[in-house]
């Protein structure tokens, strides 16, 4: 018996909110500094109205989003928690950063002078974080920005620094080369900056040994069960559990071909499964003829091509019937698993899926 539950027709996205607080509990556990939540682009897809509000019961005190309207709308969520932009300081959103005590991330010398110019209109000391670019070539203050700074102390004059941090590029991969550089260079850059804090390890990086240390770590997708460590077991807790009913079954007989372009073809009398679940719901069309599912324990490959709204399984040989319910993401088909299929990452998994489900939350 199939005991996936569910509003009938309905695909059912489940988040586990306590599996989030315990993955962050875990990580903060194993590092020496704070560790704070990043959460932004809607913490991967999963909700950040209601991920915040427990990561802040758990203990977490330091937030980073994306871009400033993310931050303000969830300010008074979170009183007293430092909360970070990442993307920087446009020159028209100095105000808004101070008058809601939102800490910008300044990644270049104009960035700089713009919120130096509303610190000295307010006549105050405010903090800010310094983004160093230590080989990442996106974000961040390049080397001849950081001689500026050097030559011209008084750029920094009234900025309160509360943080230097860069970005690692290839801290999934631990035998890379970069991450030694990346750490050595943001070492002398930090020594720069004696007695301020440092922020550099993000998800993969809290894996990569004592040298990557810092005052603030930054986990993002661990927190939603994406695994850090690629090639190992996964040392967090699954958060997500995605299903959906089986709207109508197919008959096929041999030679008939299932959805758009015909790509898959039926060579033994076979059933179909067709869930309402497509593109448009972040189940993307490269998983044509890739993807699995499962029916309680059996797994069910996606046959044929993923439409905007539909996809198409082969439950041949099983007793699903329509409004039975297959899992996509869950206990036996992870969001690391999903993005191998479509050759993605699992960051991509979480944050594409759509607003379309139904959302069921549990844990909090």
């Amino acid at each position: 018996m199939n005991d996936m539950t569910g509003a009938a027709g309905a695909a059912l996205l489940e988040i586990d909110l306590g599996a989030i607080a315990d993955n962050w509990r875990v990580l903060a556990a194993s590092h020496a500094g704070d560790t704070a939540a990043v959460v932004k682009a809607d913490a991967y897809g999963l909700g950040a109205a209601k991920v915040v509000p427990v990561l802040y019961a758990a203990g977490c005190r330091h937030f980073f989003v994306a871009q400033l309207p993310e931050a303000l709308a969830l300010r008074r969520l979170i009183p007293g928690a430092v909360l970070a932009v990442l993307n920087g300081l446009a020159v028209d959103e100095a105000g808004a950063f101070a008058a809601h005590g939102i800490t910008p991330i300044l990644s270049a010398l104009p960035e700089i002078a713009g919120w130096r110019a509303e610190l000295k209109r307010r006549g105050q000391s405010l903090a800010a974080m310094l983004h160093v670019d230590t080989g990442m070539a996106r974000l961040g203050l390049s080397a001849h920005d950081l001689a500026v700074l050097r030559a011209e102390g008084d750029r920094l004059d009234g900025v309160a620094i509360s943080h230097v941090m860069t970005h690692l590029v290839s801290a999934d991969t631990p035998s890379d080369p970069v991450n030694a550089r990346q750490a050595a260079d943001f070492a002398a850059v930090c020594a720069q900056f004696p007695g301020v804090g440092t922020s550099f390890a993000n998800s993969s990086g809290m894996f990569l040994g004592p040298g990557f240390a810092s005052s603030l770590a930054r986990p993002g997708a661990a927190l939603y069960g994406v695994n850090p460590t690629p090639g190992a077991a996964n040392p967090m807790r699954g958060v997500v559990r995605l299903t959906a009913p089986i709207l109508q079954i197919r008959e096929l007989s041999p030679g008939e071909s299932v959805g758009y372009n015909g790509i898959w073809t039926a060579k033994r009398p076979s059933r179909i499964a067709v869930l309402g679940v497509g593109y448009a719901d972040g189940w993307h069309r490269s998983l044509s003829n890739k993807a699995k599912a499962f029916f309680d324990d059996t797994e069910i490959p996606l046959v044929g091509r993923v439409s905007m709204d539909l996809t198409t399984f082969d439950v041949t040989g099983t007793k699903a019937q329509p409004g039975d319910r297959l899992e996509l993401l869950g206990p036996h088909h992870s969001a690391d698993a999903l993005a191998i299929e479509a050759g993605t990452n699992g960051y991509e998994i979480l944050t594409a899926l759509g607003r379309r489900y139904q959302r069921r939350y549990s844990g909090a």
